[in-house]
């Protein structure tokens, strides 16, 4: 292990998920490093791997029932070298320092490849919206963005929904924003589209996955067209994923969330995902009730006895990890290569672990990670935050076609990196050194600050 990395790990010790990120991304840069002086004079490497600011505060709110409840808040600033800090909220008992470090730091490289102008940042807070009523979460988040307003502002730091942050809590987070501000800003992206929203942002992240990975189709001459495909989640990412892929004849067979996942022989068909869709965004509803409902389908239940993910294990072309961080080991990484997988696309954030990535790499896999496939959503912010400064709303033709534009261009940069390197069709590599580039570009010509 590099000097490096053993120093980072003795600076962050228990936080895995933040050194996993951060060495994904520093076996690929390391050629960039070698060849460029002046990053080494200016310490970019120690610079961009440490937060600008990282802000943690209590939360302290009241239930139904009349008791005091206390949650942790973060804020993890990471870089603003080119634009305002911009990444989203997660609510989860997971969440902690170094889970958001993680995606923060991810945040970086996947804002810088849209072209649009924006720094990396992510927050959140553990607490659990499930089983929640609209009260107790209208009061957490109305309590949440009461200390983070002062550190948040249009110009400053723009949030944005993720796991347990959609719509209503978007909602309840702005209000509080607006009456603590007295001002109406573009502060939060995820509006409703009749106070701020853009079109599209919902489908925004599926959408964009599948349109980074139809034109990796498009470098072997393939389609979607007849393609099995694998899904996991079961939230906004998973469920416009399927949309998409719909639209483009594919046919997808699976979907999970915490409890299992089912499987469809017969596939996820239009009539069936808008039962997920009901199920999830509405009744918030468990997977399993979709095998109760459509006959072709089983669900399969998590069991935590083993060591790899069943849902990966099925006969299928492209999967679409949707759900979560390091959801695909490497069993599950051989299982999917054993069943024909031709192409992994990432909806989640790093939800392949290391050994993971090396298999598809190794098997010469068409595999988009993270930063480069799921960065159709935090683009789509980036349109909103513009159509938030001028005061007007695009259409969903217009907010669509600039989508396709801006996940087309981040394949061609990935792809034309990864040539230029030595390691033709390899996004990993591409995608890292072309994110890594334009950051530390902007941090050496702005100075040591």
């Amino acid at each position: 292990m590099s000097d490096f990395l053993q120093a980072l790990k003795a600076k962050n010790p228990g936080e895995p998920e933040f050194i996993q990120a951060v060495t994904e991304l520093y076996e690929s840069i390391i050629p960039v490093l070698d060849k460029n002086t002046a990053l080494r004079k200016h310490n970019i490497l120690d610079r961009i791997v440490e937060p600008e600011r990282l802000v943690t505060f209590r939360v302290t709110w009241t239930d139904d029932q009349g008791k005091v409840q206390v949650n942790r808040g973060y804020r993890i600033q990471m870089n603003s070298a080119i634009g305002p800090y911009k990444g989203g909220l997660r609510f989860h008992p997971s969440v902690n320092q170094g889970i958001l470090k993680f995606l923060a730091f991810e945040q970086i490289f996947k804002n810088a490849l849209t072209g649009l102008p924006m720094g990396g940042g992510k927050g959140g807070s553990d607490f659990d919206p499930k089983g929640k009523s609209d009260a107790e979460v209208m009061r957490f988040c109305q309590a949440f963005m009461a200390e983070l307003y002062r550190h948040i502002g249009p110009d400053t730091d723009v949030p944005a929904g993720d796991i347990g942050v959609g719509g209503r809590e978007i909602g309840y987070l702005f209000g509080m924003y607006k009456k603590l501000r007295n001002e109406w800003t573009g502060v939060l992206t995820g509006k409703g589209l009749g106070w701020g929203g853009s079109l599209i942002r919902p489908e925004a992240t599926g959408y964009g996955n599948v349109f980074f990975a139809e034109n990796m189709l498009e470098t072997v001459g393939q389609t979607f067209k007849g393609k099995r495909c694998l899904v996991s989640g079961s939230g906004n990412v998973a469920q416009y994923t399927i949309e998409k892929l719909l639209q483009l004849g594919a046919t997808p067979v699976t979907a999970s969330d915490s409890s299992g996942y089912i499987y469809d022989e017969k596939g996820i068909d239009t009539k069936k995902l808008e039962f997920i869709m009901d199920l999830k965004n509405n009744r918030r509803g468990r997977i399993a009730e979709y095998a109760d409902a459509f006959a072709s389908a089983v669900f399969v239940p998590v069991d935590a006895k083993l060591d790899y993910n069943p849902l990966w294990n099925h006969k299928a072309d492209c999967a679409f990890p949707s759900a979560t961080q390091n959801e695909i080991n490497g069993k599950d990484a051989q299982n999917l290569i054993n069943n024909g997988i031709q192409l992994v696309s990432e909806g989640a954030n790093m939800p392949s672990d290391l050994e993971a990535v090396n298999i598809f790499l190794s098997n010469n896999i068409l595999y988009a990670p993270g930063k480069a496939s799921n960065a159709g959503g935090v683009a789509t912010s980036g349109l909103e935050m513009s159509q938030n400064s001028l005061r007007l709303y695009w259409t969903s033709e217009e907010v669509e076609a600039r989508l396709k534009a801006i996940m087309r261009n981040i394949h061609a940069e990935a792809l034309a990196t990864s040539k230029k390197y030595g390691h033709e069709r390899n996004y990993v590599v591409g995608a890292n050194i072309a994110g890594f580039e334009k950051v530390a570009n902007a941090m050496i010509a702005q100075g040591v600050v």
